[in-house]
């Protein structure tokens, strides 16, 4: 018997649970499919398309390494599939699901005309490390970060053994590898993507880095976080090893109580990737409709002055202006400063968070939607955060507690390398001092603030006080 392994965001053969499903007929076929709507994401940004490109090359060089032949094939996916089948003699296709509301549906499409045409279509859970399943209570999920965490802990997690399962080398026709330029502008990479390279620089951090993680995720100049987010949301490393790796490593009795600390806060962010996955199973109209019933009719513009400021790193203040521009200048933000970003787009320029996730989703290489837009509605305040209020970031206050000696600014921002600590942390005090100062950088200078964080914020949380109390009302 065959089956096709039809690979999406799963491009690795270790701890694979569609391979694993596959593998229980004889012969395993792995497909990639490059069909319209994998090829439009990989358009709408360069880097993320040479990062997929990669991936996809060391897939080939892995599965012919295991004696097997990775089919490409552009077109549509139900009906290659159909083709295939028939030409491989196979009864059944495997594939992993998608998350976000598209793929989704997606699924459900393809899987339906599989069905329809006789073959037997398998759809499993492969990028959580606990399934939603799992989780899930009366087939809806947990809407409460704390309440799914505690629950999320309890789950045992056992990565799939896919060492032994046969890939097979059909006879049939491939089409070329994709390349970087056949997605429009081509992107340059800093390193090739390689799962063994990867998964060797996630044991270096979980040997010594993750001990001070809860400094890294905090102080984006001081330590160093997993850097796994592309690598998971392509789907190089599996979240299950990943997480079973770090409770391995937590249940080391020599650990000091601030370094169990750090693997705590670790666990809690790979849950927190789980919850988001999980809401979106769940309630899959979170793609575009806030979790939250009292914000769907709350008015966030489209549009601000300032907007275009805020995408090209030029805000005023900055901390943010710094994250900015390492997204644009690398395709990855530091988490923390992620936050900071988003709270002042939505929050101090009362922007829609869908305009921030479409900019942020042109430069990052990470590409899973659903938890883009789980994070983006819970830093606007719309999804999980059950807070009363949103939680505004007073970019000046997180400045000195995120970046106390300036080393992440100056990194980011040459123009204030040689800047006063004051300039750094008061964003204006330079422009307000009543000392002539000579501009050192010419047309290049530094910008004022774009607005006063002080005044926007009261100003939203007066709006929104009024907005969502009416809403409540009706």
């Amino acid at each position: 018997m065959t089956a096709i392994l039809h690979f999406t965001r799963d491009l690795r053969l270790e701890d694979h649970a569609a391979l694993a499903a596959a593998a229980n007929e004889t012969r395993v076929v792995p497909v990639v499919i490059l069909d319209p709507a994998t090829s439009s994401r990989l358009r709408s940004s360069p880097r993320r398309a040479a990062y997929y490109c990669s991936a996809i090359a060391a897939l080939d060089r892995s599965i012919t390494a295991r004696g097997g032949r990775l089919i490409i094939r552009r077109g549509r996916t139900a009906s290659t599939l159909r083709a295939l089948a028939r030409a491989v003699g196979a009864t059944s296709i495997v594939w992993s699901a998608s998350y976000d509301a598209h793929g989704a549906r997606v699924d459900r499409d393809v899987q339906a005309a599989l069905e329809e045409a006789g073959l037997r279509a398998t759809v499993v859970h492969d990028a959580p490390a606990v399934t939603p399943e799992e989780t899930g209570l009366e087939r809806r999920g947990y809407r409460s970060f704390p309440a799914y965490f505690e629950r999320w802990m309890q789950q045992d997690i056992v990565p799939y053994d896919t060492v032994d399962a046969q890939l097979a080398a059909p006879e049939v026709s491939s089409e070329a590898l994709p390349i970087p330029a056949e997605f429009g502008r081509a992107s340059a990479l800093d390193e090739q993507v390689d799962g063994d390279v990867i998964r060797a620089r996630f044991e270096r951090f979980l040997e010594s880095e993750i001990l001070h993680y809860a400094v890294a995720k905090n102080v984006p100049a001081d330590g160093q976080t997993s850097q796994l987010a592309a690598p998971l949301s392509f789907g190089i490393v599996a979240a299950r090893s990943i997480v079973a790796a770090v409770r391995n490593r937590r249940a080391d009795r020599l650990l000091l109580t601030e370094e169990r600390i750090s693997i705590d806060l670790f666990l809690r962010a790979l849950s927190q990737r789980d919850f988001f996955l999980q809401l979106a199973y769940f309630y899959e109209a979170l793609d575009d409709v806030p979790l939250q019933d009292k914000m769907r009719r709350f008015s966030f513009s489209r549009t601000h002055p300032a907007l275009d400021a805020w995408r090209a790193g030029k805000t005023g203040y900055p901390l943010i202006d710094a994250g900015i521009r390492q997204l644009r200048a690398t395709g990855w933000m530091h988490p923390r400063v992620r936050a900071l970003a988003a709270s002042f787009l939505c929050f101090d320029l009362g922007v829609d968070w869908r305009v921030g996730r479409e900019e942020w989703d042109h430069w990052l290489v990470e590409d899973e939607p659903a938890l883009a837009t789980g994070n983006w509605q819970w830093i606007a305040g719309v999804g999980a955060d059950l807070a009363a209020y949103p939680r505004i970031y007073n970019p000046r206050t997180q400045t000195r507690r995120c970046d106390p000696a300036g080393r992440y600014i100056r990194q980011w921002l040459p123009e204030l390398a040689s800047r006063s600590d004051r300039a750094l942390f008061e964003p204006g005090a330079d422009a307000r001092s009543p000392q002539l100062a000579l501009s050192l950088f010419g047309t290049d200078d530094y910008p004022a603030p774009v607005v006063e964080h002080d005044t926007a914020a009261r100003a939203f949380l007066e709006r929104y006080k009024r907005e969502v109390s009416v809403a409540a009302e009706d």
